[in-house]
């Protein structure tokens, strides 16, 4: 079974930018990690950029918004 990144990593706090999902640990929400990708930034280029990021917080993002998908109607 693949690890549930989501429940390790992305946490909801309403004192940290306006209770949006974000990376724990940091200030990065989902949506940051989304629009960059979705901007054309590539996995090396986000982790180069964020350093306190890693790969696994990119995956994470990724299966919040899977996730997220089926509670969408």
């Amino acid at each position: 079974m693949p690890v549930d990144l989501v429940a390790t990593r992305v946490t909801v706090n309403p004192g940290v930018r306006s209770g949006q999902p974000i990376l724990r640990g940091t200030r990065i929400t989902v949506w940051d990690i989304l629009g960059w990708l979705g901007g054309g930034m590539s996995e090396s280029e986000i982790l180069s950029d964020y350093p306190e990021l890693t790969s696994d917080d990119i995956k994470a993002a990724l299966q919040f918004a899977y996730q997220l998908k089926d509670k969408v109607t």
